[in-house]
């Protein structure tokens, strides 16, 4: 086991280099709004004392996409040195219940990076992160005390199903959060690094079923420039546009609609690749 402690604004900056810890993790950013002021100051006074490191983001249940890119636009440079984390909480979070945030925050860092995030999460709300479980490691939060000033283990079973343990498990809270690390520094190291590949694309254009209609937009979306999640965008379309789409395109899950334009065609996903519908479709 490694020792972990986890620093955010309001932390003591003599927390980051604690004697006798292995790894510390960072606060980076929390929603699209806010960048934690002493990230930098942590994360380079740990790297200095020969800390491993990781970096995390709160979630404040906005759109899950935007928030990964935000955290990503922040942290770029600790990628593939630092491992990413989201925090996935009540406070202050406008979608605490929603089973799905995490995954799509998730999915969309590890578009832009390869990497995986751990999820941060109380042990009683595993559920809402529960399919995850095949990708992201887990730091669970599960407090036997409060007792933040020792580091003795305590003896306490974890709840973690449907992962069969945890990466990390925050034991204390309160002044300072102490965690065990279930892995090793190699093995924490890894974890930082690129995984596996991105979405494959969509199947030819022979699938394209003629069909008009309207879409109205329920959250921001881009239009893109072919039918795969990622080629490049012709705009980013805002909550309530309204486009006119003339045919579609029905992958498993994943719904695309495209629309005529005076140079071609442009391209938006109507539900996602989980099956979640993005508007209203007339």
């Amino acid at each position: 086991m490694l020792k972990m402690v986890d620093v955010y604004s309001e932390s003591s900056r003599s927390f980051a280099t604690l004697a006798g810890v292995d790894v510390t993790m960072v606060k980076a950013t929390q929603g699209t709004g806010y960048v934690n002021p002493y990230c930098d100051t942590d994360y380079q006074a740990a790297k200095k004392a020969g800390k491993l490191l990781g970096v995390y983001h709160y979630a404040g249940g906005g759109n899950p996409e935007s928030e990964a890119q935000y955290f990503y636009k922040n942290v770029k440079g600790y990628v593939g040195e630092a491992v990413p984390a989201v925090d996935w909480e009540s406070g202050e979070n406008a979608s605490w219940g929603d089973h799905n945030w995490v995954r799509r925050f998730v999915d969309e860092f590890h578009r832009l990076t390869g990497v995986w995030c751990l999820i941060y999460v109380q042990a009683s709300a595993i559920n809402q992160v529960a399919n995850c479980a095949k990708d992201c490691g887990l730091w669970v939060a599960s407090y036997p005390s409060m007792n933040w000033k020792s580091w003795k283990v305590p003896n306490m079973r974890v709840n973690t199903a449907p992962w069969p343990t945890y990466t990390i498990w925050q034991f204390t809270g309160d002044n300072m959060d102490r965690n065990l690390v279930n892995t090793t520094k190699d093995g924490w190291k890894k974890l930082a690094k690129a995984s596996v590949q991105k979405e494959a694309p969509s199947k030819p254009s022979a699938t394209w079923k003629k069909k008009s209609g309207t879409f109205v937009l329920g959250e921001a979306l881009k239009l893109h420039k072919s039918p795969h999640i990622d080629s490049s965008s012709i705009a980013l379309l805002k909550k309530g546009d309204v486009i006119k789409f003339d045919a579609t395109l029905q992958g498993p899950l994943r719904l695309w609609l495209r629309q005529p334009r005076s140079n071609g065609y442009g391209y938006i996903v109507a539900k996602d690749k989980y099956g979640k519908l993005l508007g209203k479709i007339k």
